[in-house]
Protein backbone atom coordinates (compact mmCIF):
# COMPACT_ATOMS: atom_id res chain seq x y z
CA UNK A 1 0.00 0.00 0.00
CA UNK A 2 1.53 3.33 -1.03
CA UNK A 3 0.68 6.45 1.02
CA UNK A 4 -0.02 10.02 -0.32
CA UNK A 5 0.71 13.46 1.26
CA UNK A 6 -2.14 15.11 -0.36
CA UNK A 7 -5.11 18.16 0.38
CA UNK A 8 -8.10 18.15 -0.92
CA UNK A 9 -7.39 21.44 -1.93
CA UNK A 10 -4.57 20.92 -4.32
CA UNK A 11 -5.27 20.73 -7.87
CA UNK A 12 -1.65 18.93 -8.66
CA UNK A 13 -2.78 16.13 -5.99
CA UNK A 14 -6.02 15.59 -7.18
CA UNK A 15 -3.99 15.07 -10.75
CA UNK A 16 -2.54 12.42 -9.37
CA UNK A 17 -5.91 11.07 -7.73
CA UNK A 18 -7.85 11.24 -10.80
CA UNK A 19 -5.50 9.46 -12.27
CA UNK A 20 -5.01 6.82 -9.75
CA UNK A 21 -8.71 6.47 -10.57
CA UNK A 22 -8.90 6.29 -14.02
CA UNK A 23 -6.18 3.06 -13.25
CA UNK A 24 -8.39 1.90 -11.17
CA UNK A 25 -5.54 2.18 -8.25
CA UNK A 26 -7.64 4.16 -6.07
CA UNK A 27 -7.49 2.13 -3.53
CA UNK A 28 -3.45 1.39 -3.77
CA UNK A 29 -3.24 4.71 -1.86
CA UNK A 30 -3.70 5.46 1.73
CA UNK A 31 -4.03 9.65 2.03
CA UNK A 32 -2.11 11.91 4.26
CA UNK A 33 -3.78 15.04 4.49
CA UNK A 34 -1.35 17.79 4.76
CA UNK A 35 -1.56 21.63 4.82
CA UNK A 36 1.47 23.33 2.99
CA UNK A 37 2.46 26.63 1.43
CA UNK A 38 5.60 28.75 0.90
CA UNK A 39 6.01 29.27 4.54
CA UNK A 40 3.73 27.03 5.97
CA UNK A 41 5.98 23.73 6.69
CA UNK A 42 5.15 20.53 7.95
CA UNK A 43 7.94 18.31 9.15
CA UNK A 44 6.32 15.21 8.91
CA UNK A 45 6.05 15.68 4.89
CA UNK A 46 9.93 17.12 4.88
CA UNK A 47 11.11 13.96 6.42
CA UNK A 48 10.38 12.61 2.75
CA UNK A 49 10.37 15.90 0.86
CA UNK A 50 12.55 18.57 1.83
CA UNK A 51 10.84 20.69 -0.97
CA UNK A 52 7.80 20.75 1.76
CA UNK A 53 5.64 20.38 -2.16
CA UNK A 54 2.29 17.58 -2.38
CA UNK A 55 2.18 15.27 -3.76
CA UNK A 56 4.19 13.22 -2.47
CA UNK A 57 4.40 9.53 -2.77
CA UNK A 58 5.83 7.23 -0.31
CA UNK A 59 6.15 3.76 -1.22
CA UNK A 60 6.72 0.69 1.52
CA UNK A 61 10.44 0.63 1.89
CA UNK A 62 9.95 4.19 2.86
CA UNK A 63 11.17 5.96 0.29
CA UNK A 64 9.72 9.24 -2.11
CA UNK A 65 8.46 10.73 -5.31
CA UNK A 66 7.31 13.82 -6.38
CA UNK A 67 6.13 15.88 -8.12
CA UNK A 68 2.71 15.34 -9.69
CA UNK A 69 3.55 14.18 -13.44
CA UNK A 70 6.71 12.16 -11.98
CA UNK A 71 3.77 10.43 -10.15
CA UNK A 72 1.51 10.21 -12.79
CA UNK A 73 4.19 8.56 -14.74
CA UNK A 74 4.71 6.24 -12.17
CA UNK A 75 1.04 4.99 -11.66
CA UNK A 76 0.92 4.31 -15.70
CA UNK A 77 4.19 2.13 -15.16
CA UNK A 78 2.80 0.54 -12.23
CA UNK A 79 -0.80 -0.13 -13.88
CA UNK A 80 1.26 -1.70 -16.77
CA UNK A 81 -1.35 -0.60 -19.00
CA UNK A 82 -1.40 1.48 -22.50
CA UNK A 83 -4.94 2.85 -21.80
CA UNK A 84 -4.07 6.57 -20.75
CA UNK A 85 -1.20 6.56 -22.81
CA UNK A 86 -0.79 8.05 -26.63
CA UNK A 87 -0.03 4.82 -29.26
CA UNK A 88 2.40 6.86 -31.52
CA UNK A 89 5.25 9.08 -30.95
CA UNK A 90 3.51 12.78 -32.21
CA UNK A 91 0.56 11.82 -29.88
CA UNK A 92 2.68 11.51 -26.79
CA UNK A 93 4.56 14.96 -27.24
CA UNK A 94 0.68 16.40 -27.92
CA UNK A 95 0.06 15.11 -24.73
CA UNK A 96 2.70 16.07 -22.69
CA UNK A 97 2.06 19.47 -24.12
CA UNK A 98 -1.68 19.22 -22.91
CA UNK A 99 -0.04 18.39 -19.69
CA UNK A 100 1.99 21.36 -19.45
CA UNK A 101 -0.65 23.37 -20.13
CA UNK A 102 -3.01 22.01 -17.40
CA UNK A 103 -0.44 22.44 -15.08
CA UNK A 104 0.68 26.03 -15.86
CA UNK A 105 -2.84 27.12 -15.31
CA UNK A 106 -2.87 25.46 -11.82
CA UNK A 107 0.72 26.74 -11.19
CA UNK A 108 -0.80 30.51 -11.87
CA UNK A 109 -3.63 29.27 -10.22
CA UNK A 110 -1.36 28.83 -6.94
CA UNK A 111 0.79 31.79 -7.40
CA UNK A 112 -2.57 34.07 -7.50
CA UNK A 113 -3.75 32.40 -4.30
CA UNK A 114 -0.21 33.13 -2.71
CA UNK A 115 -0.14 36.44 -3.86
CA UNK A 116 -3.64 37.44 -2.41
CA UNK A 117 -2.61 35.98 0.99
CA UNK A 118 0.39 38.35 1.15
CA UNK A 119 0.07 41.66 3.82
CA UNK A 120 -1.91 44.28 2.10
CA UNK A 121 1.66 45.98 1.97
CA UNK A 122 3.17 43.46 0.39
CA UNK A 123 0.42 42.44 -1.88
CA UNK A 124 1.74 43.28 -5.90
CA UNK A 125 -0.90 43.97 -8.01
CA UNK A 126 1.15 43.51 -11.14
CA UNK A 127 2.30 40.06 -10.07
CA UNK A 128 -2.01 39.39 -9.59
CA UNK A 129 -2.13 40.70 -12.97
CA UNK A 130 0.03 39.19 -14.70
CA UNK A 131 -0.81 35.40 -13.23
CA UNK A 132 -4.17 36.08 -13.98
CA UNK A 133 -3.49 37.04 -17.73
CA UNK A 134 -1.32 34.14 -18.62
CA UNK A 135 -4.37 32.22 -17.18
CA UNK A 136 -6.75 33.75 -19.70
CA UNK A 137 -4.46 33.30 -22.61
CA UNK A 138 -3.92 29.75 -21.99
CA UNK A 139 -7.64 29.12 -21.41
CA UNK A 140 -7.86 31.20 -25.38
CA UNK A 141 -5.59 28.59 -26.65
CA UNK A 142 -7.63 25.89 -25.33
CA UNK A 143 -10.75 27.18 -26.36
CA UNK A 144 -9.36 27.28 -30.16
CA UNK A 145 -8.24 23.78 -29.33
CA UNK A 146 -11.21 22.77 -27.40
CA UNK A 147 -11.75 20.24 -31.14
CA UNK A 148 -8.51 18.36 -30.47
CA UNK A 149 -9.82 17.36 -26.80
CA UNK A 150 -13.09 15.73 -27.92
CA UNK A 151 -11.71 13.83 -30.44
CA UNK A 152 -9.29 12.18 -27.69
CA UNK A 153 -9.94 8.60 -27.28
CA UNK A 154 -10.12 7.75 -23.92
CA UNK A 155 -8.43 9.76 -21.24
CA UNK A 156 -4.94 10.86 -20.90
CA UNK A 157 -2.76 12.05 -18.96
CA UNK A 158 -3.10 15.74 -20.79
CA UNK A 159 -6.48 15.68 -20.58
CA UNK A 160 -6.87 14.94 -17.08
CA UNK A 161 -4.69 17.74 -16.32
CA UNK A 162 -6.69 20.53 -18.21
CA UNK A 163 -10.26 18.92 -16.79
CA UNK A 164 -8.72 19.39 -13.01
CA UNK A 165 -7.14 22.59 -13.52
CA UNK A 166 -10.37 24.00 -14.93
CA UNK A 167 -12.08 22.78 -12.04
CA UNK A 168 -9.77 24.13 -9.81
CA UNK A 169 -10.66 27.65 -11.84
CA UNK A 170 -14.31 26.86 -10.29
CA UNK A 171 -13.42 25.98 -7.11
CA UNK A 172 -11.09 29.51 -6.58
CA UNK A 173 -11.76 31.70 -9.33
CA UNK A 174 -15.49 30.95 -10.27
CA UNK A 175 -15.98 34.77 -10.02
CA UNK A 176 -13.77 35.29 -13.39
CA UNK A 177 -16.20 33.31 -15.16
CA UNK A 178 -13.71 31.48 -17.80
CA UNK A 179 -16.50 29.91 -19.68
CA UNK A 180 -18.16 32.88 -20.61
CA UNK A 181 -16.15 33.24 -23.98
CA UNK A 182 -14.97 29.54 -24.23
CA UNK A 183 -18.21 27.61 -24.76
CA UNK A 184 -16.44 24.48 -26.30
CA UNK A 185 -13.95 24.32 -23.57
CA UNK A 186 -16.91 24.60 -21.39
CA UNK A 187 -18.80 22.09 -22.75
CA UNK A 188 -15.69 19.45 -23.18
CA UNK A 189 -14.80 20.39 -19.31
CA UNK A 190 -18.65 19.36 -18.12
CA UNK A 191 -18.15 16.22 -19.31
CA UNK A 192 -15.07 15.07 -18.08
CA UNK A 193 -16.62 15.89 -14.88
CA UNK A 194 -19.05 13.50 -15.14
CA UNK A 195 -16.54 10.69 -14.94
CA UNK A 196 -16.51 8.88 -11.71
CA UNK A 197 -13.17 9.52 -11.59
CA UNK A 198 -13.59 13.63 -11.43
CA UNK A 199 -16.80 12.87 -9.04
CA UNK A 200 -14.73 11.36 -6.53
CA UNK A 201 -12.11 13.62 -6.19
CA UNK A 202 -14.12 16.70 -5.59
CA UNK A 203 -12.46 19.78 -4.38
CA UNK A 204 -13.09 20.42 -1.16
CA UNK A 205 -12.03 23.23 1.43
CA UNK A 206 -11.72 21.65 4.21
Amino acid sequence: MMKLFWSSRSPFARKVMVLAHELSLGDQLTLIRVAVGSILLDENLMKHNPLNRIPTLIFDDGSALFDSRAICDYLVQFADTHELTCADHASRIADERRQSLGDGIMEQSVLTLGERKRPVQQFSPAHEAAYRLKTARTLDLLEGEAEQLVALTGVTIGSVAIAVALSHLDFRFNEENWRGTRPRLSDWHASMTERSSMKLTAFVEA
